[in-house]
This record gives C-alpha cells, structure tokens and sequence, in this order.
C-alpha cells in the first residue's frame, strides 16, 4: 500500500511539473507573437521637442489605438516598431474622451503592421493577463498579472483592474489574454501625486466612432479651444478614482469637469452620483438635476434624484422621480425603491403595485418579496402574505423570512404550521427573540402554557424586552 502512495505522489507531482512548464512554455510563445504589434509612441511640440512617451498597438494595418492623454497638446507624433523603424502618425480618426481613447492613422507596410483581434466580451475576475508596454523608452517590455476585478461605474460602463504593472510610457498598451486578444486597453492616470492602473475594457475601441481624418495639431488646437475636451480630462481622472472607490477624490475632478463645462451632463451625473455616496445629499439633488436637466432622456439620472429625495425625506419628490424614470426605462431596481418611498407615505395599494411589478421584472427579486409581504401583512392579507414569504424562503430561507411567514399563518389560525415556521426560524437565528416570543405566542393560543412558559425563560434568562409581553399573553 504504501508503495502504490508513492507511485501516486510522483505520478501528482510529475503531472504537477508538466502543467507549469506546459503554462512558462506557452507565455514565452504569446509574448513572441503579440509584441511586434505594440508600438512606442513619441510625441513632439511645435519646435520639435519630445513632449511624452507612451504605447499604443495596431488594431489594422493602418491604424493604432492609444490613450487620448498619450498624444494631448502635440502638434507631432511617431510611433517606433519593435525592430527600432519610426514612423509618422498621418494623423487622428477617433476620440473617446471620457473613455481616453484615441485612433490614429498610420502608413506603414502591411508586413510590419501586425494587427491584434479585439474581443467585446469582458474578462472573469481571475483571468490571466499579458500587457507589451514601453516603459521609458524600453520598446517591448512585458509585465503579467491577472484581472484582479471588473468594476461596474454606474453612468460610465465597466473598468478592468489588473495587477500587471503600468509604468510610465506604458500607458495606451494593450492587454492581451491568453488567447492573445486584448481585453483592454492599459491606462496610466496620473493625478496629484498618485498613480492610478487600471484597463479600459476593449469594446469601447469597438464603439469608436470614425470621422474625417484630423492632423494631431489641428486636433491639439481644437481641444485647447473646446470647454468638453478640456472637461473630459478632468473626468476620465475623476472615473479612475471611482474605480477605486475613492469619491472624495473623485468629486474633485467631476467638480471642475462641470465648472470647465457647466453642459457637461455626465460630469453632473458623476457629481451627483458622489455626492449621494458621502451623504452630500442637498448637493447631489442640485447636481443629478442638472444631469436630467441637460439628458432628459436619461434614466440613471432620475434615479439619483429619487435617492437623493428619499435620503432627505422629500418622498414625493422620491415617488416623482422614479416614476419619470419608469416612463424612460423599466427596472425591478427603480420598482422597489418606488414601493420604499410610497410606504412611506402610507399608499400601501400603490406600494404593493410597485413591487409586485419589481418581482414580474426578476422573481428572484428578495427584497421587494420581503417588502410586498410586509405590505399584505399591513392590509391584513394574510394568506397572500404567506403565499408571498412562501416564495421568499426559495431566495433567502433565513430567520426573518421564516418568523414573518409564521406570523401570517398565526393569523391564519394555522397554529402547527406556524409553529414549525417559528421553530425554523430559530434553528437559523437561536437568539432571534421575536422569532422565540412568537413561538411562545403560538403555544398560548395552542393551549399549551407550559412550553410558552419555557420560552418565556429563556427570553427572561436572555433579558430580552421580548420576555414580559410573552408575560402578559401567559399570565392575562
């Protein structure tokens, strides 16, 4: 037996071996076919001086992308191949300014112009990476990681973290999965004294829109003259720190975003959206106003101003909103926080409208069943109540969920169902005191005071302000 052990052993640890020389053979070889593709880009100012440095790949045989901050205020650019060949960027087909993207023109021969696929499918958490940058000038230098996390920015889209590193000059590089198709696009945002990796997700490159061809000079002209070029720098920052999660930081840039361009819709949106994070809310509704006021259209807005009126208790204003951004754009979401802000102003009918629409959008929908229980419970439905935590205990088979379903088959006069409900609920939660004052409950009114009387100990033991109203119903 113990030599078959053994024979195991080395046979896992052989197998284990093979796996990871398999994984550094086959990264050598991706590196080897994606790096011609990644190109240094060096820009100029109108005296011929060296502006920056950054990265940039082909996406065609004659065009390359890059961060739009990689190229700003240059009147020149080059890009230098892997083999040291330099050539001049004809000049800009597309910009993302809040996306920080730019599409340049190049002419350069087709076998020297080695096109990487773009792929829109956004990468799993985990997944491993490659980025081909140039960091100060040393063409080709790779640096791996993985997808450390894909952030969702609500009035933006998606950014990727990675843990590969992004240094200076790398920025505008692509990062490549396994399968040698960039999911990203590497950036470097570089803003009071911190420096902020992440990766714009590759399907913005496929949403660039593609217009007549612009020198960079007359682009670098245009941007300096125009309010939102100049704001949509101070927002692609403010985004980086929201990919962090910094508001507070971020808020700086969405702020002098709108005061650079007080039409700025989606800088106000961001602004609000900020705002309502720290609890700003007085400034949050000014700022999600002006972002409805100026995108009438736009549903996320809307919703901000809903948040931000319930938070300051101004419910009809809350009920306002989301219903004007209900006429835009369905949503459980915006359903349920309807049915908040109209329980708080007692139009329980409305209310159990709302939610029963949330649940029609996603039956999985927890919270909005929890709420519609409550809202029948409150009319004395009771047997709709039940029926509804009935359905809630298949997504969140918990104490609450279990002790409010007992409380309606109580009423119901449904004693052994409850009781077995109200046992449920404390085999969740034991020290669920209300779950055990009901349990007691339901023995007084099945007759049976000794074991209410038990449950009043523990709730007593417990010193539980649940044990002296179980008193009274015991001891009448």
């Amino acid at each position: 037996m113990p030599f078959v052990t053994n024979i195991l052993k080395v046979t896992a640890l052989t197998l284990g071996l093979a796996i990871c020389v398999s994984a550094q053979d086959f990264l050598p070889e991706l590196v080897k076919r994606i790096k011609p593709s990644s190109v240094a880009i060096e820009t100029f100012d109108a005296k011929g001086n060296t502006l920056s440095r950054g990265s940039g790949f082909f996406i065609a045989p004659d065009r390359i992308v890059t961060n739009r901050h990689v190229i700003e205020r240059s009147t020149r650019v080059e890009i230098h191949l892997i083999d040291g060949k330099k050539f001049l960027v004809k000049g800009v087909l597309a910009v993302d300014g809040e996306g920080d993207l730019a599409l340049l023109q190049v002419d350069v021969p087709r076998a020297l112009a080695l096109p990487l696929p773009i792929v829109r499918t956004v990468p799993q958490e985990g997944e491993s990476i490659v980025v081909v940058g140039n960091p100060f000038g040393l063409e080709g230098s790779v640096s791996n990681g993985i997808v450390s996390a894909v952030r969702e920015i609500s009035g933006y889209g998606k950014i990727i973290q990675i843990t590969a590193p992004i240094s200076p000059g790398s920025s505008g590089s692509p990062v490549v999965n396994m399968y040698g198709q960039v999911i990203g696009i590497a950036s470097l945002q570089a803003a009071e004294g911190q420096s902020l990796n992440f990766a714009i997700p590759s399907e913005r490159i496929l949403q660039l829109k593609v217009s007549e061809l612009q020198t960079v000079s007359s682009l670098t002209a245009d941007t300096q003259k125009n309010k939102r070029s100049a704001a949509e720098r101070f927002y692609s920052q403010g985004v980086a720190q929201l990919s962090r999660d910094d508001y507070a930081r971020a808020i700086q840039f969405f702020e002098r975003a709108t005061e650079l361009d007080p039409n700025y819709p989606e800088a106000w949106y961001q602004a609000g959206f900020c705002y309502g994070v720290l609890n700003r809310h007085q400034d949050a509704l000014k700022a999600s106003r002006n972002a409805a006021k100026l995108r009438p259209e736009w549903t996320e807005a809307y919703v901000n101003i809903g948040a931000s009126s319930y938070a300051l208790g101004q419910f009809k204003e809350a009920v306002d909103a989301y219903r004007q951004a209900l006429r835009i754009e369905d949503g459980p979401d915006i359903e349920y926080s309807l049915g908040l802000s109209l329980n708080k102003l007692n139009r329980t009918d409305e209310e159990i409208l709302a939610y029963r629409r949330a649940i029609a959008l996603k039956p999985d929908h927890a919270n909005a069943l929890e709420r519609l229980g409550a809202a029948f419970f409150k009319q004395k439905r009771y047997l709709e109540a039940a029926q509804t935590y009935e359905q809630l205990k298949t997504y969140r088979p918990d104490a609450k969920t279990y002790n409010a379903l007992g409380e309606c088959l109580l009423e119901l006069s449904k004693s052994d169902d409850s009781l077995q409900a109200f046992n449920s609920a404390l085999g969740y939660d034991p020290e669920f005191d209300r779950a055990r004052y009901n349990l007691g409950r339901a023995y007084v009114k099945m007759g049976n005071p000794e074991m209410a009387r038990v449950q009043y100990e523990i709730l007593r033991n417990a010193k539980s302000d649940w044990a002296d109203r179980l008193f009274v119903l015991i001891e009448p």
